[in-house]
């Protein structure tokens, strides 16, 4: 991925979706652009034309923040939209991405993080950045088991989600899911545009989906932390979830996902019942297969 045409690509994606009139802009005759044009983003944001043409053509360096937050407010941005532009203006700059303790290649789960996650009473498990499994303790793994166990996935959520058969089955809103799980991979890509592995797997999405390369053209982003997941599990059925996410500070690159459903539901009954079945299996086995 190249820097410059992410900058160009993200800004202009977010200036056509917004009318003239959103923007509260009257007049201006007859239009060639289907949103604002690059002088009325620059009014909009108190800046020079040439200095937000600048910045359209991909050139992020040296802008303060005060600049970032104009374009922010002019361009309507939400919270993840902000951050992404702070990130693509991060990795703009000319010095080096300092390297995050624990932040490329650290698979080795530290007994105590385990036990932690064998303790919770939820269904628990661990993904890095680029969409990876990590670990997970047995209700986890028993939730996760069609992605897990898919030889076209080899444990990673994007893979399965876009190149494997028994996604849309596994995932009943499937084009949500999708859509969201495209908005958080491209925030992971500008907060880390060096990372080989992440654009190694995103070049294989785009070359081998069709669906994957779609959405990922329309340089969606969101912060993925708490919401509501649907499944469709092959041993119990439908399933209908809710998850928070939490960093890991001893690793950057991983977060800690646990699932839990409301009380009193259908899904409540089903998830003790995967539990159950999961309680069935050698434990060992359970929480050290291969992810």
């Amino acid at each position: 991925m190249d820097q410059r045409d992410e900058v160009t690509a993200f800004l202009r994606s977010r200036r056509d979706r917004i009318t003239p009139e959103q923007a509260g802009m009257i007049g201006g005759g007859r239009r060639r652009v289907p949103g604002l044009r690059r002088e009325e983003v620059a009014t909009l944001a108190d800046i020079s034309v040439d200095y937000y043409a600048r910045m359209e053509r991909g050139d992020l360096r040296g802008v303060s923040p005060e600049i970032l937050d104009a374009i922010a407010r002019a361009l309507r941005l939400d919270e993840a939209e902000t951050d992404h532009l702070y990130d693509l203006a991060r990795a703009a700059e000319p010095r080096p991405a300092r390297r995050r303790p624990g932040s490329r290649g650290d698979q080795v789960v530290r007994p105590s993080l385990q036990r932690l996650i064998d303790s919770m009473g939820a269904a628990v498990w661990v993904r890095d950045r680029r969409m990876n499994a990590v670990t997970a303790n047995a209700l986890g793994r028993a939730l996760y088991a069609p992605i897990l166990d898919d030889p076209e996935a080899r444990g990673n959520t994007a893979r399965f989600t876009f190149l494997s058969p028994a996604a849309a089955t596994f995932f009943p809103e499937w084009e949500s899911s999708a859509d969201q799980l495209v908005a958080t991979l491209r925030g992971y890509a500008g907060q880390n545009p060096r990372d080989r592995p992440l654009t190694d797997l995103i070049g294989e999405l785009v070359t081998r989906s069709e669906a994957f390369r779609v959405r990922w053209a329309a340089h969606n982003v969101r912060h993925h932390r708490t919401g509501v997941k649907r499944f469709c599990h092959p041993l119990v059925g439908d399933l209908e979830l809710t998850y928070e996410a939490m960093d890991l500070p001893a690793n950057p690159d991983w977060l800690m996902f646990g699932y839990t459903a409301e009380p009193g539901t259908p899904s409540e009954e089903r998830l003790k019942l995967l539990g159950s079945l999961a309680a069935t299996d050698d434990p060992l086995a359970v929480v050290r297969a291969p992810l």
